[in-house]
Parts: structure tokens; C-alpha cells; sequence
């Protein structure tokens, strides 16, 4: 048995003329027409020795076989007269396959190419499978339902563009009946089915594979429906924005070839900037769209212009199309930017600005290498969805600044998650009287009695690292400007005296403002003069030493900056995986419970947590919070040392951390400062809290010269005893995992101006 379906059906199916030998038997004998009774008896008559074609046959090589009497017993179907324009065919019904075309139908698959298969659209097995059950419900069980789903077949052209035809199904000529394996499903067992479309599993229980038989055959007819799809298509991916992933469509262009019937085609598009006045690329269509006309454009004027045109656009927004670009005025062609458009083989495009309320909003452009592509009636179908690109747009743009707005509160604001609750219960009041046409005066936002943890990892040594690649940057610079005024020779001896001054005030009695003035000396008038060798006829060698040496020159401050760019790339690259890690680590830490968390990146990373029972009200709150809180704290700090040392190789410049935590038992408020757009400390009293904080940093160990805190080591500064005990817990747990040496120092601190009796235990990592 010959299996029509690629995929399973509750059919068995059979070809089978009988219903239309039926019709024809029904002429011979009741139509008044002779002709008619004729042409009916001389069918039958053709037919009569040909059995299968009235019981049903299976094997798809009989309607080869008898091919031409297939096309005589069905062409009163098939009116010859119609074969040049009607795209039709006879078919097994609900199958891929087909037969008996018309010339206008057989031209199109010859197009295609002979590898090319006809395929139904977007189908799958499963939905396939209930549309099959859907059809024995209408038919055999006489239900009104609406079965019918638009069916296409895509078929390319010889070009190479897809076309969309919409396919129609004449039924009339098949039958569907039960096997004795069938299952008849009662009436409430049927409304219980269509209530369920989607479940396949239990479709496929009253309907199981090939318990029906359908016999028969179908008659399909195709209508082009190319640039409706294509609409559509176009519409579909415009509406499709994912906020969480702008990722370009890559079939964008091959709708537009079908839609506008230009096999090459290109497409670009640049949103208008106001602000600026200027056009500006999407950056996530950068390797789908072209610009090539409007870089012409762009590059075809100057600024005045350009802006002038802007606005003019304004007042006429009337599109640009040039079906034939060699038809353009000589003047145009001779600009030079005119290559543009001669590089890239554009002979036809058209240029169409998106207006909202009278003003511009973006500038599309088609091109095509083909002259002739593109003409007013190619422009007229743009009408169809110019709303559909404005809502594209617009919907872009909202979600542009949506994206913004959120990457400005994540990277320049410190409103946290854990405390945004109480900012929106203002913010909906505030909204909420501004409905209701009332005054309302924003709250401050504060937080009382909270807990602090504080800590930081500080990049050691940093600003001596700093001034002495300083050092060894600016005398570099000086070293190459002295070889290339020594190389000039002539008009060079009082450069070459100035250098020499600087140079010795760098390496001996440099002063504050020993950079300021050697880099004003070289942006006024070593600079200019060296520009000037080079648009005059100067020695190639001495043009060479110049050009290299401005290589070298950082544009922004005149100066070398290779050495500093080094150590600024080291400690940008320590300051991302510190915060990182931490941010990492914090996701676990606010399940413990949820708490305000900021870190800040210098040389360094240091981080405040505030914890208490006022940051989440709705949550249980114990004080054991505050030592799990702890121990995360110092467990992630231990963390981060040791993935430093991994990573610290690979550094341009070699650096080193040294990481402290500060423990304080007194509750502190916060208060969120408008000014600043960041919480801060409350009161004079939490002041002092943010005083011991500051001055940790540089502090000695008591009676020392040596730093309480150690590149490879973790200080914990402290008041009381009882912090001590606490931490010497923490410390046996991180011992035991093999994290902590076994080398703790009990070490006092250094009196600080305002404090005094602070501790500190001090440990090595493993």
C-alpha cells in the first residue's frame, strides 16, 4: 500500500474517479443536450475496461501510466481555453501529491527547478494529523465546524523569488467512510475533542491511524497571493520586537524581494536623530541592512545642507525613486561621492522618509544592481504598510529607551531591588494624586536600625605605580621628540633646549604642575610645529619619525600613555572580576534575606551592605540573619582573593589587593539623598560609622610601621571580644574547607583620629 501522507493520518487512502463517472453516468441518461449525452457515453465508453478508476487504486504509477486518459476523462475540469492562465490541478486529498496540471501551473513548477518538492505551509505532523479528524467530524458526523485553515503552497521562480499561492479545494468528488477498526465517538465525546484541540495524544485515541478511509480525489486551484503574504509576512516580523533580545531578522530582505518582485534586492533603513540632526545606523541590523544611497546622500553635501534638507523634509516629505540611475543629471554623477553608488552596482532605488505628525522620524532605502527595479507603482505598495513601519518605530524606540532607562538604574543609580518596593509605593501615590488632579509631596525614602557590613579589596600601591609609569611615559616622549629635532637640525635648538629642562625636572624636582606645563608647551607649539614638517617638503625619514612618534600620542592630552593605559587596563580589568564575583555571590546572599547592597569600583572594589527588618517587613527577621550574612561575607571575600591570584598573571601590569572587612554592632539609619540619586548614612551619630570606614584604609597595625591589611591576606577589624569569638567560628569553618591557613594574628589598630581600641585578626589564604 502506497503511503500518500510524509506523516501519519487517520486515512487510508484511495484514488478514485467514482463520484465523477457517477456525474457522467447521470448525463448519458437524463441530459436533453445530444452533445452532452455524447461526450459522457464516449468517456464512459474509454473508460469502462479501466475498473480501478471506479473501486480505488493505490499505486501513484497508474495515473503515469494512463496518463492521457486522466486528462480525457477530466477535461470537461479542465477547459482547455483556461489552461494558459488557471493554476490548477487534480490531487489526493490532503496530500503533497498532484497531477493532471494545467500549462500555466506545469510552467511554474518548471521554474522551481526539477530538485524542488511541493510542500503545504507551516504544518505540522500533529496539527496535520486533528485537521485530518476535523474533516471526518464535518463530513461523516455532519458537525458544522469551521475547519477550514488557509493552506499555501511556496514555490520560487526562475529568478529565484518566493512566491505564496493560496490554495482552494474542491471537494466534491471524495468520499469518507469507517473501517471496521474505526471508533465512532459519541456527541459528547466529539464536543469534549473540539474543546481539546491541541491535545494530540487524545485525538489520535478516537482517531487512530488509518481507521478511515478516504477515496476519491480533489481539485486544487492556486492563486497568487505573493505580495498579500509578503504584507503580512513584513507585518509579522515588524510587530515581533523582543525586548530581551533585538536580534535582527534575517529574512527581512527576502520578504521585500517578494513582496516588491525584485530578485536583488537590497534594503536599509537610518533613524533620524532630532536631537543631532542626523541620521544613525541600527546597530543589530548592521550585517542585513544597506545604506548605500543614503551614505551617498550624506556624503553628497555638507553639514549646512544636510540639516537644511532635514527640515525642509519636514514641509515635503514627498519619496525619491530613480527607476534608472544612469538617467540622473551629469552634475550629480560628477560629485564624488557619486562612487558609491557606482561601487556597489546600484542602478535603481528609491528613497522614502517615515514621517510622524510632520516630522521625520527614520529614511528608508531599496536599491537594486538591475535598472529599472523599482517606479511608482513599486512605491504605490508601500502605502499598505507605512503605518506598520511607524508602529515598528515607535514600539523600537520604547523599548530603545526602556533598555536605557534600565541600564542607567543598574550601572548609575543605587536603588537597589531589595529596596525598589518602597520607591514604587511612593512613586503610585504621587501618580495616583497626579490622576486625581491633587498635590502630593514625595517622601523621603529612609530605612531605620539596620546592620552594616562593610568591606573592600584595594588594589595596592596604585598611585606610586601610577607616577612612576608617568614617569617613564613623559620620558619617552621626550626621549622620541629630542631624536627627531636632533634629526631636524636646523630651527630645533630651542626645543631641543626646552626638552632637556623638563626632562631634568621630571627626574629631579618634579613639581605639581611640572605635567600641566610640559603639555601645554607640546599642544601649542612643539605640535604645531611638527604638523607643519609634515605638510612641507621634509626629509622622508624625519616625515616617517614624526608620523610614529603621533601614533604614540594620546589625542586627548597631547602625552605618551602607553605605560598608564597598561596600568588602567589591569586595574579596570581586577575592578570588573572583583564585581563580578561579588554580584555573583550577592544573588545567593539575598536569599538569606533580603538586603540594600552597593559596591563602588576605584583601585579597587569595596561593597555596604544594610540589613534589618525594615528592608523586607513581610519577611521573618532574626538576628541569626546577621551572622549568616557574616560568614557569606567573608567566605565571598576569601573567594575573591583567591581568584584574583589565578587571574593576576595574565595582568599587563602586575598588581596585588589586599582585602579587609569591617565588623560594627551598632544599628545605623540610611536615607536616600535626592541630590545625589544614592543612599547615605543618617545623622550625625551614623556618622561616625562612615568616619572609621574612610580612615581603615592607610591605617597601621599599633606601635608599627606595617598596614593592618596584606596582599594574600583577609583583616577583620573589630571593637569587642565578642566579634572576635564570632569570626574565629567563621574562620575554623573556612580552615576546615581548606580556604584559611592556620597563621591568624590578633592584632590591634593604630589610634585613628576620633577612635581608638579598634582589633583586628589577620589570615592568609590557602
Amino acid at each position: 500500500m502506497t503511503d500518500f501522507y510524509k506523516n501519519d493520518s487517520p486515512f487510508q487512502v484511495y484514488i478514485s474517479f467514482k463520484k465523477y463517472l457517477d456525474v457522467l453516468e447521470h448525463i448519458r441518461y437524463n441530459d436533453r443536450l445530444e452533445y452532452r449525452v455524447n461526450y459522457a457515453e464516449s468517456l464512459l465508453e474509454r473508460t469502462k475496461n479501466f475498473q480501478e478508476l471506479k473501486e480505488g487504486f493505490q499505486d501513484i504509477s497508474f495515473i503515469e501510466k494512463h496518463e492521457d486518459l486522466i486528462r480525457l476523462l477530466l477535461s470537461d475540469l479542465f477547459p482547455t481555453g483556461l489552461t494558459h492562465n488557471e493554476i490548477k490541478a487534480a490531487s489526493i486529498p490532503m496530500s503533497n501529491v498532484t497531477f493532471n496540471y494545467t500549462q500555466r501551473f506545469t510552467d511554474i513548477l518548471e521554474d522551481a527547478g526539477k530538485d524542488f518538492e511541493i510542500e503545504l505551509r507551516n504544518i505540522d505532523d500533529e496539527e496535520f494529523y486533528v485537521f485530518c479528524c476535523c474533516i471526518i467530524i464535518q463530513i461523516h458526523f455532519k458537525k458544522d465546524i469551521k475547519t477550514t485553515i488557509p493552506l499555501y503552497y511556496d514555490i520560487p521562480n526562475r529568478q529565484g523569488i518566493m512566491k505564496h499561492y493560496k490554495i482552494t479545494i474542491n471537494s466534491d468528488f471524495t468520499d469518507i467512510y469507517p473501517t471496521e477498526e474505526a471508533k465512532i465517538p459519541s456527541e459528547e465525546v466529539v464536543d469534549m475533542l473540539l474543546e481539546n484541540l491541541d491535545d494530540f495524544k487524545l485525538w489520535k485515541k478516537y482517531f487512530p491511524s488509518k481507521s478511515w478511509i478516504l477515496k476519491g480525489f480533489t481539485i486544487i486551484s492556486l492563486v497568487d497571493c505573493t505580495s498579500e503574504v509578503a504584507l503580512s509576512d513584513l507585518k509579522s516580523s515588524m510587530i515581533e520586537i523582543d525586548p530581551e533580545d533585538l536580534s535582527p531578522n534575517e529574512n527581512l530582505v527576502e520578504i521585500f524581494k517578494s513582496y516588491f518582485d525584485v530578485p536583488e534586492l537590497n534594503f536599509g533603513l537610518m533613524l533620524f536623530d532630532k536631537k543631532d540632526q542626523k541620521l544613525g545606523r541600527l546597530p543589530i541590523y548592521e550585517n542585513v541592512f544597506t545604506h548605500h544611497v543614503l551614505d551617498f546622500w550624506i556624503n553628497a553635501f555638507d553639514e549646512e545642507t544636510r540639516k537644511n534638507t532635514f527640515t525642509n523634509i519636514n514641509h515635503n516629505s514627498k519619496p525619491i525613486v530613480i527607476s534608472n540611475v544612469n538617467n540622473l543629471d551629469d552634475n550629480i554623477k560628477a560629485l564624488p561621492s557619486f562612487s558609491i553608488l557606482k561601487d556597489n552596482h546600484i542602478n535603481s532605488f528609491m528613497v522614502i522618509p517615515i514621517m510622524k505628525d510632520n516630522e521625520l522620524l527614520a529614511i528608508m532605502e531599496f536599491t537594486s544592481p538591475q535598472a529599472n527595479s523599482f517606479n511608482g507603482l513599486k512605491l504605490k505598495k508601500m502605502e499598505f504598510f507605512t503605518d506598520m513601519i511607524l508602529f515598528s518605530l515607535n514600539r523600537f524606540s520604547f523599548e530603545k529607551n526602556y533598555q536605557i532607562e534600565a541600564i542607567i538604574q543598574r550601572e548609575y543609580t543605587s536603588i537597589h531591588n531589595s529596596v525598589v518596593w518602597k520607591f514604587r509605593n511612593e512613586a503610585e501615590k504621587y501618580f495616583n494624586a497626579w490622576l486625581g488632579k491633587k498635590m502630593y509631596t514625595l517622601k523621603q525614602i529612609s530605612f531605620k536600625n539596620l546592620t552594616p557590613l562593610f568591606g573592600f579589596s584595594d588594589i595596592r600601591s596604585s598611585s606610586d605605580k601610577r607616577f612612576n609609569l608617568m614617569l617613564e611615559d613623559l620620558n619617552q616622549q621626550l626621549e622620541s621628540l629630542h631624536d627627531i629635532f636632533t634629526m631636524i637640525n636646523s630651527d630645533s635648538e630651542k626645543y631641543l633646549l626646552a626638552l632637556e629642562l623638563f626632562e631634568n625636572e621630571l627626574n629631579n624636582e618634579i613639581k605639581a604642575d611640572t605635567e600641566q606645563r610640559l603639555q601645554r608647551f607640546l599642544r601649542e607649539e612643539v605640535h604645531l610645529y611638527l604638523q607643519g614638517k609634515l605638510e612641507l617638503k621634509t626629509d622622508p625619514e624625519i616625515k616617517e619619525k614624526i608620523k610614529d612618534y603621533f601614533l604614540q600620542v594620546f589625542v586627548q592630552t597631547d602625552l605618551f600613555y602607553a605605560n598608564r593605559k597598561s596600568l588602567d587596563d589591569s586595574i579596570t580589568l581586577v575592578n570588573r572580576k572583583l564585581a563580578d564575583m561579588l554580584d555573583e555571590g550577592q544573588v545567593k546572599a539575598q536569599q538569606i534575606f533580603p538586603h540594600y547592597y552597593e559596591r563602588f569600583k576605584s583601585d579597587g572594589v569595596e561593597h555596604n551592605l544594610y540589613i534589618g527588618p525594615n528592608i523586607a517587613p513581610d519577611l521573618s527577621y532574626t538576628p541569626k540573619v546577621v551572622h549568616q550574612l557574616r560568614y557569606w561575607q567573608l567566605k565571598t571575600t576569601c573567594h575573591m582573593e583567591r581568584e584574583f591570584q589565578n587571574f593576576k598573571r595574565d595582568l599587563p601590569i602586575q598588581l596585588d589587593i589586599a582585602s579587609l572587612i569591617f565588623v560594627y554592632n551598632e544599628k545605623i539609619d540610611i536615607r536616600f539623598r535626592m541630590d545625589e540619586k544614592r543612599f547615605d548614612v543618617d545623622g550625625a551619630y551614623n556618622s561616625y560609622y562612615e568616619i572609621v570606614k574612610k580612615r581603615l584604609d592607610k591605617a597601621h597595625i599599633k606601635d608599627s610601621s606595617e598596614r593592618i591589611t596584606c596582599p594574600g591576606k583577609v583583616t577583620i577589624v573589630y571593637f569587642g571580644m565578642e566579634n572576635q569569638k564570632e569570626y574565629l567560628e567563621y574562620i575554623s569553618k573556612l580552615q576546615k574547607k581548606g580556604i584559611l591557613q592556620n597563621d591568624v594574628e590578633f592584632l590591634k589598630v593604630e589610634d585613628l583620629q576620633g577612635i581608638t581600641g579598634l582589633l583586628a585578626l589577620r589570615i592568609s589564604l590557602m
